[in-house]
């Protein structure tokens, strides 16, 4: 690994832990592509180096979140018990899928990212800043609980904090007001992540000379994307991130039609 290759790593990670802290998605959705596209990364192992920087990303933003009493912390905790299942059964399950079976899935993925992105865009596009959260109580727990499911089999299967399919859940089946399913999902993540990267490791799909300086950018990144959160308005930053995903989406779509991947 070149001290080049360790720069422009470093700075991906700064980039996808803001994205990731901003929107609640963990950055796995960016991480895992540009590994597999740019760095020439095998998926498998791209998959296991965006579980660790899920991870980081997580421990940054939540330290944040909890301090400011965003986090549903007990709602997280219920919801976690399922997402650990689902993505501890995909990680073991992901050894013996093929690798272009999983950049295909991994392009619906994106894909279904960005939609479900432009609908939160275009819900935000007047809003204002709110400090303030709302009074609510979550409800509809066995829906929630199914999409968590779901949500950590991704994480497992893909390398993703899976928060682009928690966010909207909590939100619109849960009655929980989107700055705390943003905050609750960053909580969560880490531990889906865990679950997922253990296994990636012990198969050796974790490259340590990437995820070292990955890491190192995703935790000052979402550090700072945590911090900032309250004075951005996300229209900017959800516009900002549909584009990103369809071009990556557009890329991986392109290697795939050429055989490159």
């Amino acid at each position: 690994m070149t001290i080049e290759s360790s720069l422009l790593l470093i700075v991906l990670g700064c980039a996808a832990g803001a994205f990731g802290a901003l929107a609640g998605v963990g950055g796995g959705v960016i991480i895992t592509p540009v590994l597999a596209l740019y760095f020439h990364l095998p998926i498998h192992q791209a998959i296991g180096v965006s579980l660790v920087a899920v991870i980081a990303t997580s421990t940054a933003t939540s330290s944040v979140h909890v301090e400011r009493h965003v986090t549903d912390v007990r709602l997280g905790m219920i919801l976690e018990l399922s997402t650990t299942i689902g993505a501890a059964i995909a990680a073991v399950i992901a050894a013996y899928v093929n690798k272009k079976a999983i950049a295909i899935l991994f392009v619906v993925f994106l894909l279904y990212s960005a939609s479900s992105i432009v609908k939160r865009a275009w819900n935000s596009r007047k809003e204002k800043l709110v400090t303030e959260i709302p009074p609510y109580e979550p409800h509809n727990y066995p829906a929630g609980l199914t999409v968590a499911l779901f949500a950590g089999a991704m994480s497992g299967l893909l390398g993703v904090g899976g928060g682009v399919i928690k966010v909207p859940a909590m939100y619109m089946f849960m009655g929980v007001p989107l700055r705390v399913a943003t905050a609750t999902s960053n909580f969560m993540i880490g531990v889906t992540a865990a679950a997922s990267a253990y296994i990636y490791y012990g198969r050796g799909d974790v490259h340590l000379a990437v995820a070292a300086p990955l890491v190192t950018g995703v935790f000052t990144g979402s550090l700072l994307g945590a911090r900032v959160a309250p004075k951005i308005r996300s229209i900017y930053v959800l516009t900002l991130f549909i584009g990103v995903t369809v071009w990556l989406a557009g890329q991986m779509i392109f290697k795939l039609s050429t055989g490159a991947m």
